[in-house]
């Protein structure tokens, strides 16, 4: 009896079906549902060794395939049809989100360009940084959202050879800024310029930047793929066989390899992918409506908001507008200290993309970009009851309030 959904007679599936369906074992009798945790750092091994022979947990264990499939067939590796599985390389799962971002900062040659966001995750400019004072490389920032200005970065000019790597948010880290995906991916293509985006706060159920032309795709599954702020791992996709090749050297060589354990708990969380990103993206959108309309904030960043500056974008481009807002309240700087020391719900914490929700004063950090305001929140909202998050963040705008109000009296 033919199995329409089985691997050799693929259903036409939406990407919330494969993000349950996706990397599961072969249907044969006895054979587990789940593909199970193989802990062992060596496999048994003699003669020469063969393709896809697993020899040493370094180089390859069988408990990333499973997700690293998955992950592909979401992001649609390989250019398939939507709803069908990928036909492209795998992704590569690596130790952290920053592990995959060094491991894509790897293939710029020597002495080469990068153009990236001036708001992007910190930790991404600091390590560019890094690499332009130890002279490995030279960064210009752009403002993303300004596909002019981005696209002549990108062509250099007379003294100034084109870009060898576009790296993009979008949106971005923290200010929620929409880049024009597609037209930056051929603006580069023009000139020889490889096009990296970090999808990590849309994720694949939301935007999909290998089908707008991107060459490799970056996440840091500890956010949402993973989803429940338990793992730290890391994540590239391609559709290049030649690119996965190197990104996949980069790993072996450099040792940035992910636990199994750790891997097998991302699986495990990808397949409630789908019903978190639609209650947390319903939250968001709720959040920032009523925050918009609240006279204890002085401003809003989120691409749902019809008069936000990447609405027309996101919609254009994104099957929806992610669950990340930015918020400044009323009283600056100790205005936001006092609505993230208020809140009882709301978790401060730095990362995003788990089940609860999150916030923090992104300006805390000394890395920041100087260009975010000191006074912006970063929220990242989760998959709880919506008026229960704001009756809390009610209670921090007051604090904010406050806090506005003492200030006024000095």
């Amino acid at each position: 009896m033919d199995r329409p959904h089985s691997p050799s007679h693929p259903a036409r599936l939406s990407p919330g079906t494969l993000a349950v369906s996706a990397g599961r074992p072969d249907r044969t009798p006895g054979a587990p549902v789940n593909e199970p945790v193989v802990l062992s750092s060596t496999f048994v091994s003699q003669g020469v060794p063969v393709a896809g022979e697993h020899l040493y947990g370094r180089s390859s264990t069988p408990t990333w395939e499973p997700f690293e499939q998955a992950l592909a067939t979401l992001e649609r590796a390989g250019h398939a049809e939507a709803g069908l599985p990928t036909d492209g390389p795998p992704a590569v799962v690596l130790a952290s989100g920053m592990a995959a971002i060094a491991a894509v900062l790897a293939l710029v040659p020597v002495g080469g360009r990068v153009v990236v966001p001036r708001h992007a995750y910190q930790v991404t400019l600091v390590l560019l940084r890094e690499l332009a004072d130890r002279g490995s490389l030279t960064v210009e920032l752009v403002d993303v959202a300004d596909t002019d200005a981005v696209v002549a970065a990108v062509r250099g000019g007379q003294d100034v050879p084109a870009a060898d790597l576009l790296w993009l948010e979008s949106p971005t880290n923290p200010m929620l800024e929409v880049a024009d995906v597609a037209a930056l991916v051929a603006a580069a293509h023009e000139v020889g310029t490889r096009v990296a985006v970090d999808n990590t706060f849309a994720t694949p159920l939301v935007q999909r930047p290998l089908a707008l032309g991107a060459d490799l795709v970056v996440h840091s599954v500890t956010k949402y793929l993973a989803g429940h702020s338990d793992v730290v791992l890391g994540a590239v996709v391609t559709d290049d066989p030649d690119l996965h090749a190197r990104v996949v050297a980069h790993r072996t060589n450099h040792g940035a390899i992910a636990g199994p354990f750790e891997v097998w708990l991302a699986l495990r969380g990808l397949r409630t992918l789908a019903l978190r990103v639609e209650r947390a993206q319903q939250n968001a959108a709720e959040l920032a409506r009523r925050l918009s309309a609240h006279p204890a904030v002085v401003e809003v960043h989120h691409p749902s908001l019809p008069d936000d500056p990447g609405h027309a974008r996101a919609s254009a481009q994104m099957d929806g507008y992610g669950s990340v807002l930015g918020v400044r309240p009323v009283g600056g700087t100790a205005g936001a200290d006092a609505l993230v020391a208020a809140v009882r719900l709301w978790v401060p914490a730095t990362s995003l993309g788990g089940v609860e929700s999150m916030l923090e004063r992104r300006r805390r950090f000394a890395t920041e970009s100087l260009t975010v305001p000191e006074d912006l929140v970063r929220m990242s909202v989760g998959i709880e009851d919506v008026d229960d998050l704001w009756a809390d963040l009610e209670v921090g705008l007051d604090a904010a309030r406050t806090a506005a109000d003492a200030d006024a009296a000095v």
